[in-house]
């Protein structure tokens, strides 16, 4: 019973906001409540909920003041010299301009943080897509893309999680599936390329090639967004302090949330001493940012509420349970598929710290070690990033400002194509071995 109704809750919420019957938040908070109460644990809901929020307390505190201090990094103009830069590189060609998005997409998530990824890249590209007219669902894709592939280095969410709950080693895990993650890397420039011939074909080029260096300012003007400029010296301080920050953020010595925190109060006294001027700027960005936190608690009850009901292990136990004797030595392969859907479904430490160790246990039986399955849960990473139950999905969307349906409407079936890549990567170089 407990299984059903964990498939069927999980039916509902994705038609739910697929649909447009209901928003993320009130979708996150809504359905896994009522399946709760159906499923008899009624009394136990408000802890449930607690419990989840809880956990996802630090995430969101880091969300909240990470939007905060990069809002204030646009106000003050610290991105348009990039903005500047690409802008008169692309010319005003929309292929360029694309596929230079996802290439820096690609080469900032090494940080292994989605959130600062997203705030980065679409800060800095989005003027450009802008002022050319580009598809809007175009950004967030090209950037969710190659982040979701990068996010399975070491220092990510996800093989840190499966190293933990299978107790083993980076040489084991990550290193035998870097043909694979380069594969889906290089999918995610062509799908980009392919974006960008489109794009160019629809749109044509802005030539800025024959127009004089005062035409040249204004138009590249209109691709910056700095509504508060400041003097050279605060701008050098302003990128030292984001660049320390960012050394901070890979370093991992301090909680990221601290380091956001602190981080935005120096910022914001040493650009705007006055109170007043403190409040207007904060005020700016209040709507942005309560978006993003609501949604990231929501998904905290809901994922408080799957964990706590035991919906989660029933799903794990579910999913062993199809696998036929027969189909033993095929369960890395097995694993691989499921990772996509699975990790769409759950949060990352749902699957891994409790649907993965049961498919490692299962394999053991057939002889495969836990290594392989560790290997084969991560090939669905770019899929999972479409989840609703990622916080950092509501900051790219918030930022691009597209709805959350159409983003996965729109990315989906390019994510489920770099999951093949990556599949196929990992099956030639017999990371992942099929039987």
């Amino acid at each position: 019973m407990l299984t059903f109704l964990a498939y069927a809750m999980i039916i509902t919420f994705m038609a739910a906001i697929m649909t447009g019957r209901l928003s993320a938040l009130m979708g996150l908070i809504l359905v896994p409540i009522l399946f709760a109460a159906i499923a008899g644990f009624g009394p136990e809901i408000p802890d449930l909920v607690m419990d989840g929020l809880r956990k996802i307390a630090p995430t969101a505190v880091l969300l909240l003041f990470a939007i905060l201090y990069f809002g204030l990094m646009i106000d003050v103009g610290l991105f348009d010299p990039l903005v500047r830069f690409v802008v008169r590189k692309c010319h005003g060609d929309p292929l360029r301009v694309i596929v230079g998005t996802c290439a820096l997409s690609m080469c900032i998530s090494l940080d292994g943080d989605g959130s600062t990824t997203y705030l980065l890249v679409v800060t800095a590209m989005m003027p450009l897509h802008l002022r050319l007219g580009i598809n809007p669902l175009i950004l967030p894709a090209v950037t969710v893309m190659p982040n979701a592939i990068i996010n399975v280095a070491p220092w990510g969410g996800p093989t840190a999680r499966v190293m933990s709950a299978l107790h083993v080693d980076v040489g084991q895990v990550f290193v035998p599936m870097i043909p694979a993650i380069a594969l889906a890397c290089a999918g995610s420039l062509a799908i980009a390329a392919y974006f960008g011939l489109q794009e160019r074909r629809r749109l044509g080029t802005i030539r800025f090639d024959h127009v004089s260096d005062a035409d040249l300012e204004e138009q590249i003007n209109e691709a910056t967004r700095a509504v508060v400029p400041r003097s050279a010296l605060l701008k050098g301080f302003n990128a030292a302090l984001t660049a320390a920050m960012m050394a901070l953020l890979v370093a991992d010595v301090f909680p990221l949330a601290l380091v956001f925190m602190v981080g935005f109060a120096i910022a914001m006294v040493v650009n705007f001493p006055n109170v007043a001027d403190q409040r207007e700027r904060i005020a700016s960005h209040a709507s942005s940012v309560l978006n993003v936190v609501a949604v990231v608690f929501g998904a905290g009850a809901f994922t408080g509420i799957m964990m706590g009901t035991g919906m989660t292990d029933a799903l794990a136990q579910s999913v062993v349970a199809m696998i036929p004797d027969a189909a033993g030595q095929y369960i890395p392969l097995i694993t691989a598929v499921l990772s996509a859907p699975f990790t769409f479904f759950l949060s990352n430490d749902a699957f891994y710290f409790g649907v993965v160790p049961v498919l490692a246990q299962a394999a053991a039986e057939y002889g495969i070690p836990a290594e392989v399955i560790a290997r084969a849960s991560l090939v669905g990473q770019p899929v999972h990033m479409l989840s609703p139950l990622v916080p950092a999905a509501f900051v790219l969307v918030g930022l691009a400002k597209v709805e959350f349906g159409d983003h996965q409407r729109f990315t989906m079936k390019w994510s489920i194509l770099l999951v093949g890549l990556m599949l196929l990567g990992a099956v030639i170089t017999g990371a992942v071995p099929i039987g």
